[in-house]
């Protein structure tokens, strides 16, 4: 599926080159907010974290 869009993507950009301008202003903009980071760090990072079963003292 990832795959899907970053094709579609790129054949966008291809058809339209004014539109890496706008893209890399808006990767810009979300890569400049440290809080949106670090959320998609952790759903990143979240499947691959084991599972806690109990509380742990």
């Amino acid at each position: 599926m990832r795959w899907l869009i970053l094709g579609a993507l790129l054949g966008l950009l291809i058809a339209y080159p004014a539109l890496l301008a706008v893209v890399l202003v808006v990767a810009a903009a979300i890569l400049s907010k440290p809080l949106v980071v670090a959320f998609a760090a952790g759903l990143a990072v979240r499947p691959y974290l084991p599972r806690l079963r109990r509380w742990t003292r």
